[in-house]
Parts: C-alpha cells; sequence; structure tokens
C-alpha cells in the first residue's frame, strides 16, 4: 500500500508519500508545492497541478488529509479552507479515496501526546521514518498525516477514550 499524505496550505502545501510493509510505515519521499505571490485562483491552481504531478509520479492508492481545524484569523480559514478544496478535488479527479483526521489525532498517534508542537512531530516523523534529516515542517505534517493513515489501516491506532462531564442534572454525557 501507497499512501500520500496532504498538509494543505494556501501558500505551502506539505506532501508525503510512505509504502506500509507488514503494518510498518517506510518513507518513499516527501516535499512542499510553494506557490508564488500571484492571486489565490493560481495559487489553488498551482497546488492542484503540484499535487497531480506528485500523484504521477508516486502512483499512491490511497490519501489522507489533515480535517479543517478553527483558525484564528477568518480569512485565514476560508483561504485554508480553499487549498484543501483544491487538493480534495484533485485527488477525486484521480479517484482516490481520501481519509482525514483531525490534528489532534495525527499528533496523538505519532508523538503520543494531541497538544504536540511542530518540532515534536518532525523529531518523532524523522525518528520512525528513519529519516538521514529532519524533513521540513510541512512535509513532516504530511508524513505525520500518512503515518496516521498507515495506523488506522493495520489497526495499530487506537482512539483517544472519550471524556465525559457531568450535566447539572447529575447525569453523565459523552
Amino acid at each position: 500500500m501507497r499512501i500520500l499524505g496532504i498538509d494543505p496550505g494556501s501558500r505551502i502545501t506539505g506532501y508525503g508519500v510512505i509504502d506500509v510493509h507488514h503494518g510498518q510505515p517506510v518513507y518513499v519521499a516527501s516535499g512542499c508545492i510553494r506557490t508564488t505571490d500571484s492571486a489565490l485562483e493560481q495559487r489553488l491552481a498551482q497546488i492542484y497541478a503540484g499535487l497531480s504531478e506528485v500523484i504521477g509520479q508516486h502512483r499512491p492508492n490511497a490519501v489522507a488529509v489533515e480535517r479543517v481545524f478553527l483558525a484564528k484569523n477568518a480569512d485565514s480559514a476560508l483561504k485554508l479552507g480553499q487549498a484543501r478544496g483544491a487538493a480534495l478535488v484533485c485527488m477525486a479527479n484521480h479517484g482516490l479515496a481520501i481519509n482525514e483526521y483531525a490534528a489532534r489525532q495525527i499528533k496523538q498517534t505519532v508523538t503520543g501526546q494531541g497538544g504536540a508542537d511542530k518540532l515534536q512531530v518532525q523529531h518523532m516523523v524523522t525518528a520512525l521514518l528513519k529519516l538521514p534529516s529532519t524533513p521540513q515542517a510541512d512535509a513532516a505534517d504530511a508524513l505525520a498525516i500518512a503515518v496516521t493513515d498507515a495506523y488506522s489501516r493495520s489497526g495499530l491506532w487506537v482512539p483517544a477514550p472519550q471524556r465525559r462531564t457531568r450535566r447539572s442534572s447529575g447525569r453523565w454525557r459523552l
């Protein structure tokens, strides 16, 4: 199985390709698609074209993408959503199935803690995939997404338990 992980962004879209052998992820390639300072629609076209090239070169069987999260700035969130949309349309047009994972879930899977920072993710991706050097942050995030998908498929990933909270009525809820 070959998995393409994508960390979408309107300026930098990270990608990571891994193979899965006997349930273990093996590094294939990673990098970043850097868009120019042109209009948003041109950057979206560059993301689409860059991902199409990655697909043509590496021929993944599956794709994993980070789920949208809430951003502090509404304009940034909209641009991120549009970049993610360009990536999803590209995958759909290439007939690839897409799995989505929350940022916390990815960090939990790769580092053991859902609140890990980018440096921890980079360090653990480097160790898990036995890389000779640390990948750029966006590429490391994409590799972490691919690793999460690999572990999920092999049954090695276990979701964190849901927290229970007490309602004012005294009843428990999930």
